[in-house]
């Protein structure tokens, strides 16, 4: 008799909802999931909006919004949490631990926030946003493994992804469009309490969960193997590597500090340019060409049958596994990119970084821009940019999916990185008083509609400027996504997107303090419209990449035939 292997229907719409409250473990899926989402939108939007409102200077909000680097760089610290448990908590739970323990630090974060006056002590209100964030990002590591682990016939692990998904679009409405409801009826500080109550309601709902007491895989590591880089090697790479890390991240913070620690009288403050100006490029050296430099001279090394191992070495230590792990998230993944595209993976670093550039620079400035700058209302702006926002970004990812099975990966992805530059040049004439935006409404109509609806012509410019940004945008997004799942290696699926995806945030996140101090020196039109030129770089690192790909296929082919 033949076993019917096709993979199980995922439930959609109520029924995921249904689906979800069955079970103790898809019970506490969404409720992890909710506590995953919440913070990320507090602390990555919606505080944005609290410090423009109380006068916060644009520059201090950009450099703050550095704290959202936590979520791209997870990956870093992902290892501890893979194979220790946290001290006095590790009773609870392999991974249960862990989540309840950030839960613990993004409500003493928020908490924080709260009993704290940014326009007084910015500087210690960013460390609790950064408590918050570590949190958060941890968090996140913790339950992506417990929803890995906890799956079983009953509850598969696809019917987990789903209430993941269900969960944290939840969770990002509530941060957002309803955040700034209240907002508007009652002080931040509330609000925000009232957040890190939902968070504490997570926390008990932990408590209960079900979890895993499966042991971390001790078997022999595959970088143990005859004929991989002997230890010593790695470690020496491991060393380089983290070395550049730490003294990148340890700039990052020092400026931080400097930058939101209060002036002394006769002082003055650090400049975010002069920052992105003079340590800017050797950010990126330690993080990107270091790594790239240390991975091909450890395949030039392999190919040559120097420092590698001659027979297998099991044995087996939490000192070692941690170290394998770390020069598997942080060192395999760019050798195996090096091995396999030579000089073609500068071409690709390139298009990475660049990619998202011209509207992840200026992403933190948005509600300071609707609210302060353009005078919205907050539930004006809790309608438009996170529900019809959200809906618009659902159509762009839906037509970015439609044109890469219609035209192909880099045709799509040429179109996702020019979209989102015209956008820019909307934001700009929107900020001017919308003279073009006016023509494009009347000439369809749009504000006639607006107005048969219950609007007027403001909100139809503010309508219209964020479905073409959102959709554009949302193409963007899912022709990336798709280009960076299509050049990793299936050995390294995982950490190679991982790291990879983590470089999109890099440069658009240092650009952030010096496009808000820009911003209060020529004013926002201005910087959306020099953003929109960084864009080109985007434009031609994808037109590299397409001749390269197309080029190396040619190759490949000649030498099949």
């Amino acid at each position: 008799m033949r076993e019917d292997t096709a993979p199980p229907i995922k439930p959609k719409g109520w029924r995921l909802l249904k689906a979800a409250l069955q079970t103790r473990k898809a019970a506490s899926m969404l409720a992890f999931s909710f506590s995953s989402g919440l913070p990320f939108a507090l602390l990555i939007g919606t505080l944005t909006a609290w410090l423009g409102e109380v006068k916060v200077n644009l520059a201090t909000i950009g450099v703050l919004s550095w704290v959202g680097l936590t979520y791209a760089f997870k990956f870093l610290w992902s290892p501890l949490v893979d194979r220790t448990r946290p001290p006095l908590l590790g009773r609870i739970g392999r991974r249960k631990s862990w989540i309840v323990l950030c839960q613990g630090l993004i409500i003493l974060g928020l908490i924080g926030l709260v009993v704290t006056d940014p326009t007084v002590h910015i500087a210690r209100f960013a460390l609790f946003a950064f408590v918050a964030s570590i949190g958060s990002a941890t968090q996140d590591v913790a339950i992506d493994a417990w929803r890995i682990d906890v799956a079983d016939e009953r509850t598969p692990v696809e019917l987990l992804s789903a209430i993941y998904q269900l969960g944290y679009r939840t969770a990002s409405i509530v941060g957002g469009a309803f955040a700034l409801f209240l907002a508007a009826r009652m002080s931040w500080p509330t609000v925000y309490l009232l957040m890190a109550c939902l968070i504490g309601v997570m926390l008990l709902i932990a408590l209960v969960a079900p979890d895993t007491e499966r042991s971390p895989d001790v078997a022999a590591d595959l970088l143990d193997q005859p004929g991989e880089i002997a230890p010593r090697a790695r470690a020496i790479a491991l060393l380089i590597v983290g070395s550049s890390w730490v003294w990148a991240i340890v700039r990052i913070v020092v400026f931080m500090t400097s930058m939101l620690a209060e002036v002394p009288p006769g002082g003055k403050r650090p400049s975010a340019g002069d920052f992105l100006k003079y340590n800017g490029p050797l950010i990126v050296l330690a993080t990107v060409i270091v790594p790239l430099i240390v991975a091909a001279v450890l395949n030039w090394l392999k190919l040559r049958g120097h420092q590698v191992q001659a027979v297998a070495d099991t044995r087996v230590s939490p000192a070692r596994t941690i170290a394998n792990h770390l020069y598997r998230a942080l060192i395999a993944p760019l050798a195996d990119l090096t091995e396999r595209m030579r000089w073609g993976v500068l071409v690709v670093i390139g298009l990475i970084l660049t990619y998202a550039l011209c509207y992840n620079v200026w992403a933190s400035f948005a509600y300071p821009f609707y609210l302060d700058y353009m005078h919205y209302t907050k539930d004006e702006v809790a309608f438009a940019s996170k529900i019809f926002g959200i809906v618009m970004s659902i159509v762009g990812v839906s037509v970015g999916g439609y044109l890469f099975l219609r035209i192909g990966r880099f045709p799509t992805v040429l179109i996702g990185a020019a979209l989102p530059i015209f956008g820019n040049f909307l934001y700009a004439d929107l900020a001017d008083g919308a003279p073009y935006i006016d023509v494009v409404l009347q000439t369809l109509r749009l504000d006639v509609l607006a107005q048969a609806l219950g609007g007027d012509l403001r909100i139809a410019r503010l309508l219209l400027t964020i479905a073409y940004e959102n959709v554009s945008t949302g193409i963007a997004g899912a022709a990336f996504v798709a280009y960076v799942s299509g050049i990793v290696s299936k050995k390294y699926s995982a950490v190679q997107y991982a790291l990879l995806s983590s470089l999109t945030f890099l440069i658009g996140s240092l650009g952030k303090g010096f496009a808000g101090e820009l911003i209060d020196k020529i004013g926002y039109a201005a910087v959306f419209r020099d953003v929109a030129v960084l864009g080109l770089l985007a434009i031609v690192f994808v037109l590299l990449e397409w001749w390269r790909s197309t080029r190396s296929s040619a190759v490949a082919a000649i030498g099949q035939g």
